[in-house]
């Protein structure tokens, strides 16, 4: 994407090994063209505009690095505005400024919450005011005490027919809001989570529009507390976001600021359920979760694109016409560094999958047809966990794979592990939502016999009979390249995981205790579902008809990459469940050394075509023209602790001991 603008292109060489269309692979990684086209201009205008700076952010206090982004949040508003961008537009142009900002959590959940859970009189009253920011919001649900426990939250909403209010209050220290982002310094207004009670009677957890600070001086209004929760992990990193905690002593509010697309409360106290379906909220859960695998290919293929490009820059031992070997040459560099570039690409097929995913359930549960909502809770909330886990340890890889330098904030990565591994807590913790899969992994094997058949992503499970006695066919390395062979060897796997674990709780006369004690394995085989959705989406993309020379080719090596790795790294589960035995393993090992050498010439187009501009990666080392050592001698004079020659401190602290070493020292 960059203009070298008459600089040295030092990656021009690898770039010119590409045995695909990098064009064309720019367009499939973003979808299509419309969005390929919305993408490259927004980050070309976030990139030429000086007031996105962003190279000093990890060197700047707190309180200057809050304001610094309330600067470029207004004047990302001003050019949303000025330009008249789309909502699809305004959205790219946020995601390219990339700083954590009170506006991600305004769009991405207080907005949501309101077209999914308020009704449509609600929504023409709140939604106005959201979409003109003239409200700010916030999503206030996790507590001091409780996270993924919903319905361990405390905070309580009793309803007073006196008033025809309802009284918002926080019984306990633990009952605090604590974590949503904006709500610290910024936040207007809230959906605040709170256990409706009527009549001395406890009807759940709801959500309620409150107003938290005075639209004419932005001070708390009365009886609320609410603050910033302090620093967190990193420099600069996601200390750019006010993450808040909020206390409500009896705070009143009209009853029409309850949520009421799914249960009422009326004038006089009764509890009334619509006739909307509560499963519809679900849709609003599928939205967040799909946006966070989304996300996670976009985490990842940034830091995979910052590894790639300085492993072709560095050398180091070896000698070749005079020269040092290029680090990407090693195949240990390439068995680290090619397995996330696949991943990276599998993550984006699989968030695009999941955007039809997201449609297709929107569609469903409006025409009340719930049939597939089961599956598609287990499959995005297995898909958030598997994403966001595996892309939080990859950037650390990506780090590692920069040897030493990779170290440096101007590397960009240690910044970039910091503002992302929140996503494996955030919006369910991880392990929980396996344990979430498990549940309705269970839930289907025990159904197998019963004639109701799976559906959706667990369609696989109506086979079982047959993938419990199959055997893997490849004779030789070549069929591994057969997506059949592959695909039905992570099926078998999955299945007798799935199954294995149903016997085992069958034996548990207390099927909850059994669950407590079988956790751990409970787990791999929500993994084990989760890595074959991940590898079947895949498989079936290339089943699409794919336009651009040779960009097919490329995604069947990044395909096999990515399931043979997974493969390796789970050996035990294949070999123990007797999917593979152990010589097609070996075989599928050597069929991977192989992908690895295909993919070799190819790596550096495969992450140009990211599209990512220089300022977008934040890296010196991930730099478009690959001009690394100037530019880090360059940056870390930059940094103000070399602006004189004798630090602070040095007089007083220093000098002292160096005088008395002098009188004292018998050398």
């Amino acid at each position: 994407m960059e203009d070298l603008e008459g600089g040295v292109d030092y990656l021009a060489d690898e770039r010119k090994k590409a045995q695909f269309d990098v064009n064309a692979m720019k367009i499939l990684w973003a979808g299509n063209q419309h969005r390929f086209q919305i993408a490259d201009r927004m980050a070309r205008l976030v990139a030429s505009d000086p007031e996105f700076k962003k190279d000093d952010r990890v060197r700047l206090e707190r309180k200057e690095l809050f304001k610094n982004t309330l600067r470029k949040a207004n004047h990302a508003w001003k050019r949303i505005i000025e330009l008249k961008l789309t909502e699809e537009e305004a959205s790219q142009l946020r995601f390219f400024v990339d700083e954590p900002a009170y506006t991600d959590l305004h769009w991405g959940m207080f907005v949501p919450a309101i077209k999914g859970q308020g009704t449509e009189e609600q929504q023409r009253k709140w939604l106005p005011l959201a979409y003109r920011m003239q409200i700010i919001g916030c999503y206030a649900q996790t507590e001091l005490g409780h996270g993924s426990n919903v319905q361990g939250l405390e905070t309580t909403a009793t309803f007073d027919p006196e008033t025809d209010e309802f009284v918002i209050h926080s019984p306990t220290l633990t009952s605090s809001k604590w974590w949503p982002g904006g709500l610290g310094k910024i936040s207007t207004h809230a959906v605040v989570y709170a256990r409706l009670m009527t009549d001395g009677k406890e009807h759940g957890v709801h959500g309620f529009i409150v107003q938290l600070r005075s639209l004419e001086d932005h001070l708390p209004l009365p009886g609320i507390t609410v603050g910033d929760i302090g620093m967190k992990f990193g420099n600069g990193a996601y200390n750019t976001m006010d993450n808040g905690v909020l206390r409500f002593d009896k705070v009143r509010i009209p009853r029409d600021q309850m949520l009421m697309r799914v249960l009422q409360v009326t004038r006089e106290g009764d509890v009334v359920k619509s006739d909307v379906p509560r499963q519809l909220i679900y849709g609003t859960m599928v939205y967040v979760r799909q946006t966070i695998v989304y996300d996670a290919s976009r985490a990842l293929s940034k830091a995979v694109c910052i590894a790639t490009r300085y492993s072709a820059v560095r050398r180091q031992f070896g000698s070749e016409n005079g020269r040092e070997t290029q680090v990407i040459d090693y195949k240990t560099q390439q068995s680290r560094l090619f397995p996330l570039l696949a991943t990276a690409y599998a993550f984006r097929i699989v968030g695009d999958w999941l955007k039809w995913l997201y449609n297709d359930v929107t569609e469903r549960l409006q025409a009340n047809d719930f049939s597939t909502l089961p599956e598609a809770h287990a499959c995005t909330a297995g898909l958030k966990s598997l994403t966001t886990s595996v892309t939080a340890d990859a950037i650390e890889e990506c780090r590692k794979l920069c040897g030493g330098h990779g170290y440096l904030c101007s590397s960009g990565l240690p910044e970039l592990f910091a503002v992302y591994v929140p996503a494996c807590t955030y919006e369910g913790d991880n392990v929980v939502l396996l344990l979430q899969v498990a549940r309705i992994l269970m839930k289907t094997v025990s159904q197998l016999g019963s004639g109701k058949l799976p559906v959706g992503t667990m369609e696989y499970m109506g086979r079982a009979e047959h993938l419990l006695q199959s055997q893997c066919s490849a004779q030789k390395a070549e069929d591994w390249l057969n997506p059949d062979v592959v695909l039905e060897a992570f099926e078998a796997r999955s299945v007798r995981m799935s199954v294995a674990c149903a016997k085992n709780l069958s034996q548990y006369s207390n099927p909850e205790e059994g669950f407590l004690e079988l956790s751990a394995d409970l787990v791999g085989a929500s993994v084990a579902h989760c890595q074959l959705i991940v590898v079947s989406k895949f498989i079936e993309k290339l089943k699409q008809d794919i336009t651009g020379e040779g960009v097919k080719e490329q995604l069947q090596a990044l395909c096999g990459i990515y399931a043979l790795s997974i493969l390796g790294k789970h050996l035990g589960d294949f070999l123990s469940t007797g999917c593979i035995k152990p010589k097609q393993a070996s075989l599928a090992n050597d069929l991977l050394r192989s992908l690895f050498s295909k993919v070799r010439p190819n790596a550096i187009a495969l992450v140009d075509a990211f599209n990512y501009t220089d300022h977008f990666l934040g890296s010196v080392l991930g730099r478009y023209d690959g001009n690394v050592y100037p530019k880090l001698y360059e940056e870390a004079w930059k940094d103000p602790f070399n602006e004189s020659a004798v630090p602070e401190g040095f007089h007083e602290y220093v000098r002292p001991i160096l005088k008395r070493q002098v009188r004292s020292s018998r050398l």
